[in-house]
């Protein structure tokens, strides 16, 4: 199995990749529930809140989903994300020291990239699954579309500033699996317990590639 075999499976899902901030662990595994039901199973807790482990653990109950952990930067958030149960890690860019904690983990790594050189550099490690990070402020869709013409071989899920409006000018391109979305869990529908509305979103979503 290549490097990035398992990740792209998951990158193939659906056309969205929640990117959720959670700060309440109990509402972890409502809003799993919801985005799952749905039609977007593959879900990005970010490590960014105190409570987001405790969010992953939740999450990874809930079945049909397969729950990731974001924002992964040290190899000590690749351990601790592996122990509370996520099957699959994002990171904004890559260090040697993150992949090589991913690998020794067995933790299926979507790593991110910006530019053609860092692109490159993730390929010759043997990712071909990439992050493009951060999507909109380093030139969009067009930019993207650019980086695809002499590097065909490489697959991206373009995160950071992808909206409705512009998804699916992403979706469009022959580069690009899936994007990772967070207007899917707007965090007052989140604190509201909103869950009929967001699995109305997540809907919506799951059909942007139709």
């Amino acid at each position: 199995m290549s490097k990035t075999q398992r990740t792209r499976e998951i990158c193939a899902l659906a056309p969205i990749v929640p990117v959720l901030v959670v700060d309440d662990a109990a509402q972890a595994r409502p809003l799993a529930e919801a985005l799952v039901a749905g039609g977007l199973p593959a879900l990005e807790v970010t490590l960014r809140t105190p409570s987001a482990l405790s969010a992953i653990r939740a999450m990874a109950q809930v079945p049909g989903g397969v729950v990731g952990a974001g924002t992964l930067i040290t190899p000590e958030d690749v351990r601790a994300a592996k122990e509370a149960g996520a099957q699959f890690g994002v990171s904004p860019g890559a260090t040697d020291a993150l992949i090589a904690a991913c690998e020794a983990e067995g933790l299926p790594l979507l790593p991110g990239a910006a530019t053609a050189s860092e692109a490159m550099r993730l390929l010759e490690q043997g990712y071909d699954m990439l992050k493009f990070f951060p999507a909109e402020a380093s030139g969009g869709a067009p930019a993207l579309k650019a980086i695809g013409a002499p590097l065909p071989q490489i697959t991206f899920c373009p995160t950071g500033g992808v909206s409705p409006s512009n998804a699916r000018d992403y979706l469009s391109l022959s580069n690009v699996a899936c994007a990772g979305g967070s207007w899917v869990a707007p965090k007052q529908m989140v604190m509201d317990g909103d869950w009929t509305g967001i699995e109305k979103l997540a809907r919506e979503a799951s059909q942007l590639m139709d």
